[in-house]
């Protein structure tokens, strides 16, 4: 009998309840807070420019490539198949630049992220205050410095060293490998940062949960925090390709300045960046194969990097975990 007069309680106040909160809603609604229209507004064109500037950069990289490819000596067979690159007499193969940058990003991603991570698992689930507090800023210290210095050093410090251990007939002064360890150190920082944003947001019950079934730390860490963070890692992961992949001054300055299809590190080769960056710096005329195929290469880029963005939000949604 009481259980039926409570339920029947629950049903005459609920509605009431129900009424008072949409009114409250309501009322607050309809105030007008002209602070947070502004703030609205600005975010609103925030988003619109940049939605603006990425449809213009995708109109612009198209416009060109359809000037380039739209020439009667160029064929996309040709372009995407070919092994030598010399626009100005007639060569449009893009597998010398396709080969180099590939090789930069692997020696780079070999780097970067299985330190990156386990600087993270660090981080995360082994430093005190005062170690993070050191290690932090000296992180963020390595993602401040300019591109160019890093080229500058890969070319100055880590070519002698290669050519020091490996031998000085066997490494080129520019060489894709210099190039790719110190593109490596570059993005160290970002796949660090996000892992550990990944790793830091698993909840604590977790890791107590494990501890009280006699998991040790590094158990905890490797089997229980890290599967539970995969999808953050993934991005992390991947995002540190993309950055891999468009990265132009150390590569630039340390891999080489002509194209050459070769998979041996220890040569000399040019990326896609680092043809941008020489091409674009010459007097190139308006309309030529070479001008145009800057932006034949940078639309390949394009392509490349909105791949991975798809490839990373797909894998993210795929192993996304979702606790309360």
């Amino acid at each position: 009998m009481e259980h039926e007069i409570s339920k029947h309680l629950v049903r005459q106040t609920a509605p009431v309840v129900t009424s008072s909160q949409e009114a409250l809603a309501s009322k607050l609604r309809m105030r007008f807070r002209p602070g947070e229209t502004l703030i609205m507004g600005f975010l609103f064109v925030c988003g619109a420019i940049s939605i603006a500037t990425t449809l213009g950069i995708v109109f612009e990289l198209t416009k060109e490539s359809l000037l380039f490819f739209g020439k009667p000596e160029v064929k996309l067979i040709d372009f995407l198949t070919k092994t030598t690159w010399q626009p100005s007499i007639g060569n449009f193969g893009v597998l010398p630049l396709v080969t180099a940058t590939a090789m930069t990003t692997f020696f780079a991603m070999l780097i970067s992220l299985p330190l990156g991570l386990s600087a993270a698992i660090y981080l995360s689930e082994y430093a005190s205050q005062k170690a993070r507090g050191i290690l932090k800023p000296v992180l963020e210290i390595l993602a401040g410095i300019p591109t160019v210095v890093y080229g500058y050093f890969a070319l100055t410090f880590m070519t002698p060293l290669l050519r020091l251990i490996l031998g000085k007939e066997n490494v080129q002064i520019y060489n894709t490998l210099s190039a790719g360890l110190v593109m490596g150190i570059m993005i160290l920082p970002l796949v660090c940062s996000m892992s550990e944003d990944a790793l830091s947001a698993v909840p604590r019950s977790l890791r107590e949960a494990a501890y009280g079934l006699g998991a040790t730390r590094l158990e905890t860490a490797v089997r229980v925090v890290v599967p539970a963070a995969f999808s953050g890692i993934i991005a992390a992961f991947i995002i540190g390709i993309s950055r891999a992949v468009g990265e132009t001054m150390i590569v630039a300055v340390a891999a080489g300045s002509g194209p050459n299809f070769t998979f041996n590190p220890l040569k000399a080769a040019e990326t896609m960046t680092g043809y941008i960056a020489r091409i674009s710096g010459g007097d190139l005329a308006y309309d030529t194969p070479d001008y145009n195929s800057i932006f034949a290469i940078g639309l390949m880029l394009f392509v490349i990097t909105l791949s991975l963005n798809i490839l990373s939000r797909r894998l993210v949604s795929r192993f996304r975990e979702v606790y309360e």
